[in-house]
This record gives structure tokens, sequence and C-alpha cells, in this order.
């Protein structure tokens, strides 16, 4: 008989916030950095930022909520970092310093530049490998800081805390995770709607910050503070009550910046 089909599922999800600061928020280099980063666009430099030490690594943020996510005989297969506002440790891959706290030496990379759509571009690609036959366990770090050292063309959100979310995604009989992204949607409000009814009406549906007071009716609004990962930490907070009563669970997020919309639909 042919082995029954599996799809990946998060089964565990880790959320914690930060304050403080990294010390590389004061590596010479990142001033560099910024600089190149920001020169062809003629953005000024936040000085202010940059002279007193403002933000936080990824690496350092992480690494220690990896560690408490999987045990030393939980092999990873994949660590895919996503994040929407820059690190601030410049000229090393957080992703494969990161992959140094997870057990199996994993695959690692980072993705980033799509705004709040990011972070299900992460789970896709996770997605992805798995149907490859390559990845049985996959892990997914979402992460913010609040500092961007240099002034933004137009206004942005920032976090008002620094915050890592770690999902945990392993491979299991069934239906797995199922994310969904596209441009130009002319009612994303509706578009979202018609999906969450797909999974019936137990379904628990949790929206981003984009769709603000217009997004549908029962659903649940991640908060403000965190614009990249309080959708996320909402999941990791209510996820284990929601599987215990069986109840099917939907993301959505819309960034208005780039007119993408991204769901997530959990069996």
């Amino acid at each position: 008989m042919a082995p029954a089909p599996t799809g990946l599922r998060i089964t565990r999800a880790l959320a914690r916030r930060f304050d403080g600061r990294s010390e590389t928020s004061l590596d010479p280099d990142l001033r560099v950095f910024v600089s190149d980063l920001v020169r062809p666009y003629g953005l000024p430099l936040r000085e202010d930022l940059l002279g007193e030490g403002v933000g936080h690594s990824y690496e350092e943020l992480a690494a220690g909520l990896l560690r408490e996510a999987l045990a030393e005989d939980e092999p990873a297969d994949l660590l895919i970092l996503a994040f929407d506002t820059p690190d601030v440790r410049p000229g090393a891959p957080s992703s494969l310093a990161l992959s140094r706290s997870v057990p199996g030496s994993p695959l690692a990379f980072a993705v980033c530049d799509q705004g709040s759509a990011v972070a299900f571009t992460a789970l896709r690609l996770a997605a992805d490998h798995h149907r490859t036959g390559t990845c049985r366990r996959a892990v997914v770090v979402l992460a913010e800081q609040t500092a961007l050292h240099y002034e933004p063309a137009e206004p942005v959100a920032l976090p008002e805390r620094h915050a890592v979310v770690v999902l945990v995604c392993e491979a299991a009989p069934g239906a797995g995770l199922t994310v969904r992204q596209s441009r130009g949607v002319t009612s994303p409000e509706e578009a979202v709607r018609a999906e969450a009814k797909e999974l019936g009406p137990e379904a628990m549906l949790l929206l981003g910050p984009g769709f603000g007071a217009s997004g549908p009716a029962g659903a649940e609004e991640s908060p403000a503070a965190q614009p990249f990962t309080g959708l996320w930490a909402e999941l990791a907070e209510h996820l284990p009550q929601w599987r215990a009563d069986g109840r099917p669970v939907m993301l959505a997020g819309y960034d208005r910046r780039l007119g993408v919309l991204s769901t997530l639909a959990l069996p």
C-alpha cells in the first residue's frame, strides 16, 4: 500500500517580547551598511539612533526561544528567518547563526522585503520544501525590532517592543497548512470572508492590522503595537486551546503598501 499522504502542520508556537538593545547596535559597520543602503534613494540617516545604539539583533533575540522550542533529539531540516524591520547586525546572516541554536544543522535562509506578507511567504516555502520529501520538521522564525536607522520615504509602522515568534512545523498525516497569496484583489475583506467560509462555521479568523475596521465581522484583530509579529503572537497564545476544541484556524494579512493579500488555513 502507498503511504498515507502527509502535510506540514504547525505543532508548536512560542512568542516573546523583549526590551533593551544589542551591542551590535553600536557597531560602526552598521552606519556604513545603512549609508550604502539608503544613498541611492537620498534618505537621511537617523544620527540619533546610530549614536545612542538603539535596536536589537535577531540572532540574540531568537536563539533562546529556539532552544526552548526544540529538544536536542528533535532535529530540524529547515530554518527560515522572516522579518520586515531590518536587522541591526550587518554582514553576518542571522539565519545561519540561528541554525546553530537548532539541532540537526538545518538548511537556513532568510526572507524579507515583502512587508507583512513575508511571514506567510516563509510558511509557504516551508510547505513547498516538505513536498519535496526532504523536510519533516521546519522552524520559521518571525522577528521585529524597534529601530529603523534612516528616515523612510513615507510613514511606516514600527513595533513598540522587540519581538520574536517561533513556529515549529512538522509532518503529520492528512492535510497540512495552506498558504494563498495574491495581488490586485478588489475587495480583500470579501475574499477573506469567502475563504473562511470554506473552513466551516466553527473556524477562528485572525486578522493582521492591514484590514483595520473594515475586516470581516466576527474576526479577531491582532494588536497594532506589533505590526509584524502581533498576528502570530495571537496564534501562539490561542492555538493549543483551538486545537483542543477542534476548531480550524485561518490567519489573514493584507499589506496595503504592496497590495498583497495573504491567508493561512490550519486544519
